[in-house]
């Protein structure tokens, strides 16, 4: 058994160790294998030595959380520790994102939402699908938010097709602004979370982030940019190829889509369907495909699109017996 003994200096003990020292407690929870014993300035850990390796890292990690925010809370401390499915090893700061706004940690809490984060890394174009909830457009703002942050990319564009979802433009009020904010909300909301307001409204003013409707890219060419289309089941098949066709140099392009919900008119095919099959085999281009699994809103979401998935299966099902006896009829 190994011991070590790590001094505090220059940290406000009340806010680091929690109230009853409940972060630390939270800690030695996460690794009963050892014994992590808090006194004055100094935590004494006991215990093998990878472990007390593990226990270090995520002390390192929590002191410059404190330092980089002021505060603490157990939340934070369970948000270092405890990232669902992934072994500890995996599940440190490399896995954060982005630090948002009043300290909140921003990392994928599923594996398919790592897997979007590390096809991101590898390729320039990534196709992020599944359902609601599942945070493909979450994370994908995360991802441009830390590229500009790193000075990766000089802005950040993001668009969507403003097609109604049962709604009627025409009859909403205000100017054309007005009328698509509604459906650029969830942006605005993910933005808010992981940049500062004050910061947030300069950058756009000064057009470093850029959130428009879809139609606003004919034309262009995206450069030095985090682009991130939304919603792109929405799209007709010449929208997507305009979209795609406006890469730049030095650009990164995230291309999210739910492929159940399909607002455009029944005999308009989805350009983000067919963008799929004819991409399929393009090297450079990753390929995401998210789950109910995936969902972390409300509990009820995931068994809400679980019921859906197998209401259009067995849907699909009666379709193909359908199918199948009328070409077996006409034989």
């Amino acid at each position: 058994m190994v011991e070590k003994v790590i001094t505090l200096e220059n940290v406000p003990l009340a806010e680091f160790l929690g109230t009853a020292n409940e972060n630390i407690k939270q800690i030695a929870r996460a690794f009963p294998q050892s014994k992590i014993i808090s006194r004055g300035n100094e935590i004494r850990i006991k215990g093998g030595a990878p472990e007390i390796l593990r226990i270090n890292d995520v002390l390192n990690l929590l002191l410059e959380h404190l330092e980089r925010f002021g505060h603490l809370t157990p939340e934070n401390v369970k948000d270092y520790l405890d990232v669902e499915g992934v072994p500890f090893e995996e599940a440190s700061k490399d896995q954060v994102i982005v630090f948002g706004n009043k300290g909140l940690v921003i990392k994928p809490k599923s594996p398919n939402q790592r897997k979007l984060v590390e096809s991101a890394m590898k390729n320039d174009l990534v196709f992020a699908l599944g359902p609601a909830g599942t945070g493909k457009t979450y994370i994908a703002v995360a991802l441009a938010v830390r590229a500009l942050k790193n000075r990766e990319v000089k802005r950040i564009i993001i668009t969507r097709p403003a097609v109604e979802a049962g709604e009627n433009l025409g009859f909403l009020p205000g100017d054309l602004q007005e009328k698509l904010d509604p459906y650029l909300r969830p942006i605005y909301d993910a933005l808010s979370d992981m940049v500062p307001s004050e910061k947030l409204k300069f950058y756009q003013e000064t057009r470093v982030i850029e959130i428009a409707p879809l139609a606003y890219m004919r034309g262009r060419t995206l450069h030095d940019a985090f682009v991130l289309l939304d919603e792109a089941q929405n799209t007709t098949s010449e929208q997507i190829k305009m979209f795609l066709t406006r890469m730049g140099p030095n650009s990164k392009v995230i291309i999210t889509g739910d492929q159940t919900q399909v607002d455009l008119p029944v005999r308009q095919k989805s350009g983000l369907s067919e963008s799929l099959k004819i991409l399929n085999n393009v090297k450079g281009i990753g390929i995401v495909n998210l789950s109910g699994k995936d969902v972390i809103r409300h509990k009820l979401v995931k068994s809400i699109i679980e019921a859906y998935e197998k209401d259009q299966s067995e849907k699909d099902r009666l379709k193909n017996e359908g199918g199948s006896k009328k070409d077996y009829g006409r034989a």
